[in-house]
């Protein structure tokens, strides 16, 4: 009988030796991180500063490349079609991998299109007014909400943000009414309460520090489980009265699919040195983070924790997204 031909397995070992000498080699070449929202924010910046570490300590560049819109969708997608290599990373956050597959049929599953490294930081919200709003405390505000003919008015960055999902959890659970007022973008929607033409905002903790500070805005209660360190004499919504309220923005790295275990495990490692360090920890929390680092077991089960939460208020109140 003829012997096999061997020519087959020769290239099959060749192919298989290439595969495991690039991955042990990894990175060879510059990484790029998908960063789902404009430059600028909050979510830019902790996006930068993880690319700029991660540089340092990998000695290869990592590359931002911010694909905004959709709510992090059109980015987010862009990296669930790339090649699993480990040169293409995500910084998925609430809206692209929590709240938009809450509303909308998106061309990506949050939790089965990605392989999870580590959720790395939250933010909190805050409740802010008016200063013409004579509240000074969460159940104030229900109550004078609650006395008015007309109802107060919320600004948010959009149909489907964060700022717009609190107000509508705050209205389910403290059975108010205020009405949603939708921005092109957190800048304008802040600028219109601090005129006073709208009445509140949940706003991203360093712009309501610094307003509620100059007295321009009254900060009444952040959104998150905590209280926050950097205003630690403001409560929390949930000790307020609203028990189980939370609606912290978190951001956290991710893979596409199919990215084997040795890679996420390399990455989780990468990550989770950048994320520890004193430096990264003091310029994170100075505007306005918490930083985590998780394992990839304990991100994927909060994605999938998230978008349900989502889910159920979504169905309760009938939101739609754009």
């Amino acid at each position: 009988m003829p012997a096999a031909p061997r020519a087959p397995l020769l290239l099959l070992a060749l192919a298989l030796a290439t595969a495991a000498w690039a991955q042990a080699e990894w990175p060879v070449k510059p990484l790029r991180l998908v960063i789902p929202v404009a430059p600028g924010g909050g979510t830019d910046f902790l996006g930068r500063m993880l690319a700029q570490k991660m540089a340092e300590n990998l000695g290869q560049p990592v590359l931002v490349d911010n694909r905004s819109g959709a709510g992090g969708s059109i980015g987010s997608v862009t990296v669930a079609r790339a090649a699993p290599d480990g040169y293409t990373l995500l910084l998925g956050y609430t809206a692209s991998h929590g709240i938009n597959p809450a509303l909308s049929r998106l061309p990506y599953d949050p939790a089965t299109d990605f392989s999870q490294v580590s959720l790395i930081a939250s933010a909190p919200n805050v409740l802010v007014v008016h200063p013409g709003i004579p509240a000074k405390s969460v159940q104030e505000l229900i109550t004078h909400a609650k006395g008015r003919r007309e109802p107060l008015r919320y600004a948010s960055a959009g149909v489907g943000s964060a700022p717009h999902m609190s107000g509508e959890m705050f209205n389910s659970m403290a059975g108010t009414t205020f009405v949603h007022v939708p921005y092109k973008g957190n800048g304008p929607a802040l600028n219109d309460v601090l005129g006073g033409h709208v009445d509140l905002i949940f706003a991203a903790l360093p712009a309501a520090m610094q307003h509620g500070r100059s007295g321009r805005l009254r900060m009444l209660a952040v959104t998150g489980l905590r209280r926050a360190p950097q205003v630690p004499d403001l409560p929390t919504v949930h000790e307020s009265g609203l028990k189980g309220f939370n609606t912290d923005q978190w951001y956290g790295v991710l893979l596409p699919a199919r990215a084997t275990p040795t890679l996420v495990a390399r990455l989780h490692r990468e990550v989770l040195a950048v994320v520890k360090s004193a430096d990264f920890v003091e310029k994170a929390q100075g505007q306005g983070f918490d930083v985590i680092g998780s394992t990839p077991e304990a991100f994927r089960a909060h994605i999938v924790a998230e978008v349900a939460k989502w889910k159920r208020l979504v169905a309760e109140v009938g939101i739609r997204g754009e």
